[in-house]
């Protein structure tokens, strides 16, 4: 997974493109309210997508200079697949060894309120961060879900919190997709 590639925009309701200071902003620099599924708190952001796009790898590991877009799902049917996928934005850097710190909890709770997923303090983001830590980034915590015959009916909840451990910020998120 190629981590440090710089993300330029996604195909949303709001394209993002960076993370200033105090949050999130839009392609024309102008900033963008926070959601339950996008979020920043004190100088560090993150971001959690669900993509019927299951090539969003080979989006991701283009050019600098090439644009990705990810749809984003709100529903699947039996059969269908999703990625959920984790972005962050201007984690700390040590600056003894140049290497962030970021891990995340993924839970995926089924429409009964069980968990189908709960891993807690994933090593999301423990890299060496080559460019700069304002440039928008993939994060190694992503899921792959399929809607198998048998899943329930109903709306998924998925919960990431995203941990910078060297800033001492937590980010939790919220995102839902319905399977039909």
């Amino acid at each position: 997974m190629k981590l440090s590639r710089i993300l330029l925009s996604f195909l949303l309701l709001v394209p993002l493109v960076s993370a200033a200071q105090s949050g999130w902003i839009d392609m024309q620099g102008n900033p963008v309210p926070e959601t339950d599924s996008a979020r920043s708190r004190d100088g560090f952001s993150a971001m959690v997508l669900i993509t019927p796009d299951m090539n969003w790898q080979e989006k991701w590991d283009t050019p600098p200079e090439t644009v990705p877009h990810f749809s984003e799902a709100k529903e699947v049917g039996s059969g269908g697949e999703l990625a959920i996928l984790t972005f962050l934005a201007n984690p700390k850097v040590d600056p003894a060894t140049g290497m962030t710190g970021v891990v995340c909890d993924f839970i995926v709770l089924r429409p009964d309120g069980s968990d189908s997923t709960g891993e807690l303090d994933m090593p999301c983001f423990k890299v060496k961060l080559p460019g700069n830590p304002r440039s928008v980034y993939l994060s190694a915590a992503s899921l792959k879900y399929v809607a198998e015959p048998t899943d329930p009916r109903g709306t998924w909840v998925v919960l990431v919190t995203v941990k910078d451990r060297l800033r001492g910020v937590e980010i939790p998120l919220r995102t839902s997709f319905v399977v039909k």
